[in-house]
């Protein structure tokens, strides 16, 4: 899968299920204040991913991952 599809549909279900506005969504922006999210929102993350991208993520894949950069990442290593 090329880093543009996997970019494109990380923001796709970050709209859809998420909420986030697309305006929001930008490679640098801060994930958790960006996506709001709460540990129970970390949890729909993952299942999102899986279902997505057929990938399992842990919580110590979250180390580190601060920006929406940093998760694009994070899923093509996991993909790779």
């Amino acid at each position: 899968m090329m880093k543009e599809e996997i970019i494109s549909k990380i923001n796709d279900f970050l709209i859809d299920e998420f909420e986030v506005e697309a305006e929001d969504i930008s490679p640098d922006a801060n994930l958790k204040d960006t996506l709001e999210l709460d540990s129970l929102d970390f949890v729909d993350l993952v299942v999102a991913v899986e279902s997505n991208f057929g990938v399992k993520l842990v919580g110590e894949d979250f180390v580190g991952i601060n920006t929406l950069q940093d998760f694009y990442n994070l899923i093509e290593r996991k993909l790779g």
